[in-house]
């Protein structure tokens, strides 16, 4: 197996990202810091929930919690006692485009980290034993944090709600209904399909000599055959013309409320812009939302806002935390005044750099650890294509005047491509408030 430089870009002032392509399909991004004795390894897979199917949905988030499980080489839960063993850790995140597994390590111990994560690639074990412990965490997992947890649980409705036919329409953990029938037979051959070198991007930040790390790579890699991956296309998601709307009686004292606006994927250019518009809307007191909601008229005790960072057009979420005895629609009310007073006026200069400023330090505070440097360049690389747009982002971040993020504010958010979930507080003797879709 031969490596080819394939790309790279500064990383900061001092620091190269530099992509190697193997013959295997194999990518790996290797950046030497020598700042501190440590390495963070980390493997990302270009499979997510968005690579599912209805009624096989959950999978990819239940093989994270399989891959830490027991391989051909090694019993049950000796991947983490070696890696603690060196003083290091590991650990593992699954979303809708992508999964990852990442080891952090002295740089003394980068072969383990290597030889550990290339044995779960192709030496899983998936027995009905594996399967089953691990199922019965996942479902303990759903029940925790979703079904128990009225934040998870909305942010769930929200997606099941927006997406009509796209994939982010179901939860990265899967349908409780889908968990428990997931066949030994369809997760083995998940496995065999997405978890390839070919379908795999490995990132390396830290102390190491590059030829050295690409040698392990070589020499561990190696003989692993790469897969057939074909691409399920996914239906595209229709456009939204009216808005729709669900409410729930949960257990709360106060109302809480999520809308999701129909917004561009972060291959878009208009994300950056949708991304500096969260900022103008709930970054600080003095952001729009807060400002009039939180304080001005006491209808909420906090708001928040955020643009998802997924491949496909996303949502753009207002989550707002209502204040005892407030109606809802006097919150909604309110949110569609201070969304067209930013549509017709625009965006101030000095909250345009505020949210500039804001905006850019999250991007840069992302990057101090290895850690965090490698997760960026794997997101970027998976996500959106290019490790080599994350270099870019703080730039475009600068080079939006007013004007195209008030657009993006028009193009965007309006109430016929918004759906709106709602957990009010319970009735007396439990009554539901009731739920409705328009």
């Amino acid at each position: 197996m031969t490596a080819a430089l394939d790309a790279e870009s500064p990383l900061g002032k001092a620091l190269i990202a530099r992509r190697y392509r193997f013959s295997s399909g194999l990518k790996a991004i290797l950046v030497r810091d020598p700042s501190a004795p440590i390495v963070s390894y980390q493997t990302w897979y270009s499979v997510g929930s968005r690579d599912e199917q209805p009624g096989a949905t959950g999978m990819a988030h239940l093989f994270e919690h399989l891959m830490f499980n027991q391989t051909r080489s090694l019993e049950p839960g000796e991947f983490d006692r070696l890696i603690e063993r060196t003083g290091g850790d590991s650990n593992a995140a699954t979303w809708v485009d992508w999964t990852h597994y990442r080891s952090s390590v002295p740089s003394s111990h980068l072969e383990l980290a290597v030889k550990l994560e290339s044995d779960r690639m192709h030496n899983l074990v998936l027995e009905e034993k594996q399967i089953e412990t691990e199922r019965e965490v996942v479902m303990n997992e759903r029940l925790e944090r979703v079904e128990d947890d009225v934040d998870g649980f909305l942010d769930e409705e929200l997606h099941r709600l927006a997406y009509t036919s796209h994939p982010y329409g179901w939860p990265t953990i899967g349908w409780m209904e889908d968990i428990r029938s997931l066949s030994p037979a369809a997760i083995r051959e998940f496995y065999q399909r997405y978890y390839a070198p070919n379908n795999a991007c490995l990132v390396i930040v830290g102390e190491f000599e590059e030829r050295a790390a690409l040698d392990l790579v070589d020499r561990y890699y190696g003989d692993i055959e790469p897969s057939q991956i074909p691409r399920p296309g996914g239906e595209p998601e229709p456009m939204q013309t009216a808005e729709r709307a669900a409410d729930f009686a949960k257990p709360v004292a106060a109302p809480r409320l999520v809308a999701g606006y129909k917004g561009p994927g972060q291959t878009d250019p208009d994300w950056i812009a949708m991304e500096l518009l969260s900022a103008v809307l709930a970054l600080g007191p003095s952001s729009r939302l807060y400002r009039r909601l939180v304080i001005d008229r006491e209808l909420a005790s906090d708001v928040d806002c955020s643009i998802a960072p997924f491949r496909d057009p996303c949502l753009f979420r207002i989550g707002v935390n209502g204040a005892r005895g407030v109606d809802v629609a006097a919150i909604v009310s309110e949110i569609d005044k201070i969304l067209s007073e930013l549509a017709e006026s625009g965006v101030g200069d000095a909250e345009l750099e505020k949210a500039r400023s804001g905006t850019e330090t999250g991007l840069w505070a992302e990057l101090e650890t290895a850690d965090g440097k490698g997760e960026a360049l794997g997101h970027y690389e998976t996500t959106v294509g290019d490790f080599r747009e994350l270099m870019t982002a703080a730039k475009r971040v600068q080079s939006l005047d007013a004007g195209a993020v008030s657009a993006a504010a028009a193009r965007y958010l309006t109430p016929s491509a918004r759906s709106i979930v709602m957990a009010l507080p319970e009735r007396p003797g439990g009554a539901t408030p009731g739920e409705a879709d328009g």
